[in-house]
């Protein structure tokens, strides 16, 4: 008889297991079990051989079988060091919090979105150069490809940190038909007047640390928002969000004020879904932006639409206007660059 019970008790716990939801975590949950199993839903893959080189990447798809909804697809780009083996672009920063179930339901029309984490070469010494600008478009191309029934070509979009925010910038000018909205993080890159002009029909969601020690606020990141301000069409659609002190969701600091991504991988929004600490937004235009949950970054982003027709790129698009205009700090990183690279 107790042998029976204990079955019975057995047979419904694993009943009401499969009866929640699989990932319906909150931001509460992101250094205990919940993350990890989010960051498993990420699958590899690889683009074609470009120029001579090949990205792999990880990828979230929200598709289910028989599905025919079109979802926004969202290019995620690692920071200097986070891309050196296989997968720690995803495990490196708290972006696997997107595809959370929470997180994708605030997708606006779709209540979900495709997550590309591509990977920079940098086993190879190369950080999301320019030679990896056509390479990496092609790789979006082909995913764009194989997942076309289920992409909505005119809501795509593209951010990153450090380096990748660089690239985001660079990927942005060079191409910018292809996106809808960007959101670049303490980005390693102040382009020209000339550069930003091609993008000046792109809102753009700009993030930063008061205090960080490697992408310096004043003499970098003000100045480009500065001239996002001046040149793009629409400023009161863009946004800049700074961090007096950069910290976690949870209010604990973190490691280094350069880290302000994790802020946008929590949606803008603290473990409560309140202001997130130390962190002040204002648009274009001057005006103070107040956050209020669930419209944080995600809504923002799903909010933009492009014209873009799904014409695949042949070259490396505008480079370059990218080539002229680039801050101290870009010069020094490429210099870094090319010591990692003979090390």
């Amino acid at each position: 008889m107790k042998k029976f019970i204990s079955i019975t008790l057995s047979f419904i716990m694993i009943l009401c297991a499969l009866a929640l939801p699989a990932f319906a975590c909150s931001v509460d949950d992101t250094y205990d079990d919940c993350l990890p199993e989010l960051q498993k839903q990420f699958v590899y893959g690889e683009g074609p051989e470009t120029d001579g080189f090949t990205i792999d990447y990880r990828y979230f798809s929200p598709v289910e079988d028989g599905d025919t909804t079109k979802y926004p697809l969202v290019i995620w780009l690692h920071g200097m060091g986070d891309g050196a083996e296989e997968g720690l672009q995803v495990t490196k920063s708290d972006i696997a919090f997107w595809t959370s179930d929470e997180f994708q339901n605030r997708f606006k029309s779709s209540n979900g979105a495709f997550i590309f984490a591509p990977r920079s070469l940098e086993e190879e010494g190369i950080y999301w150069t320019d030679s990896l600008i056509y390479p990496l478009r092609a790789t979006i191309d082909d995913f764009i490809s194989q997942n076309k029934d289920n992409i909505d070509l005119s809501r795509i979009y593209i951010g990153g940190y450090s380096m990748g925010g660089k690239m985001t910038l660079k990927m942005a000018v060079a191409y910018p038909e292809l996106f809808a909205a960007i959101f670049p993080i303490c980005p390693a890159w102040t382009p020209s007047t000339d550069a930003l002009d091609l993008i000046a029909d792109i809102p753009v969601w700009l993030t930063s640390g008061k205090l960080d020690p490697l992408v310096n606020y004043f003499f970098s990141v003000k100045p480009l928002w500065s001239i996002i301000t001046e040149t793009n069409n629409s400023p009161a659609d863009c946004r800049f969000s700074s961090l007096t002190f950069v910290k976690y969701p949870s209010g604990n600091a973190t490691s280094s004020s350069h880290h302000s991504w994790f802020a946008v991988n929590h949606d803008m929004f603290s473990s409560t879904n309140g202001k997130y600490p130390y962190m002040n937004t204002v648009n274009g235009l001057g005006d103070k932006v107040t956050l209020t949950y669930p419209d944080g970054m995600i809504s923002w982003l799903s909010s933009y639409t492009s014209d873009y027709d799904g014409a695949v790129a042949v070259d490396c698009g505008n480079l370059e206007a990218q080539q002229s205009g680039e801050g101290p700090f870009a010069v020094i990183l490429s210099v870094f660059d090319k010591i990692l690279a003979i090390l």
